[in-house]
């Protein structure tokens, strides 16, 4: 294992998807699957036992759904210990319970439908504490999401409090748009774009990329793609 391997702990209740999944996430491609859970109530054993860098998590499993395993790893975390992000793998039916895996905490999300390099690609990123929220199910998401009584939104004044730069920023976090893309696009250092999004997150009153998408569509920032 190398020092750039980012440590994975799959969460689903078929033996089947695990094994394509680990067929993807490979040693020689910068990933270490370190453990394996078959249901919700598993998860937390096997941070404690295997500190992952990236929990992939299935929503529809028996005993405890990938939604509450996600708000109970979310809850547990605290100054001495950070909870690993959750990508959540899911299937078109699944709008509902990916509403609610977003409140309880979701770094994003990905489509079991999805290409292998698709789901590469959002692992990493969610492991460098990017969100992935997938365009082809954001719009009906959110629209559960809000219908279901998602956090408090933030005062739509607080978009008063964002710079012209600030708002791009949020613009092109909304759109998708990784730290790295964001500072291509702006023609600014990655370092600047992390310092604007930290100051969108202060100024917003929200915790995190998805929290932040969220409230650009919920605020007219963006419109989501039907």
């Amino acid at each position: 294992m190398t020092v750039e391997d980012i440590r994975v702990l799959l969460v689903d209740d078929q033996e089947l998807v695990r094994s394509g999944l680990r067929r993807i996430l490979r040693r020689k491609d910068g990933f270490d699957v370190v453990a394996e859970c078959a249901d919700g109530d598993e998860v937390p054993a096997a941070v404690a036992a295997c500190s992952p860098d990236v929990v992939v998590m299935d929503l529809r499993m028996k005993r405890v759904s990938g939604m509450e395993a996600t708000r109970r790893l979310v809850a547990s975390a605290n100054d001495q210990h950070r909870a690993p992000p959750v990508l959540v793998l899911t299937t078109f039916s699944d709008e509902e319970l990916l509403s609610e895996a977003l409140r309880a905490g979701a770094a994003g999300f990905v489509l079991k439908e999805s290409s292998a390099e698709e789901l590469i690609r959002a692992v990493r990123l969610v492991a460098a504490g990017e969100s992935v929220l997938d365009p082809a199910i954001t719009a009906s998401v959110l629209h559960t999401y809000r219908n279901a009584g998602g956090p408090p939104k933030s005062d739509a004044a607080a978009l008063d409090r964002l710079t012209a730069r600030e708002r791009t920023v949020l613009e092109l976090i909304a759109r998708g748009m990784t730290n790295d893309e964001i500072a291509a696009e702006l023609v600014i250092s990655v370092v600047t774009v992390k310092s604007h999004v930290g100051a969108v997150f202060r100024a917003l009153g929200v915790r995190d990329r998805a929290a932040a998408v969220v409230f650009a569509f919920d605020h007219g920032v963006v419109a989501p793609r039907r």
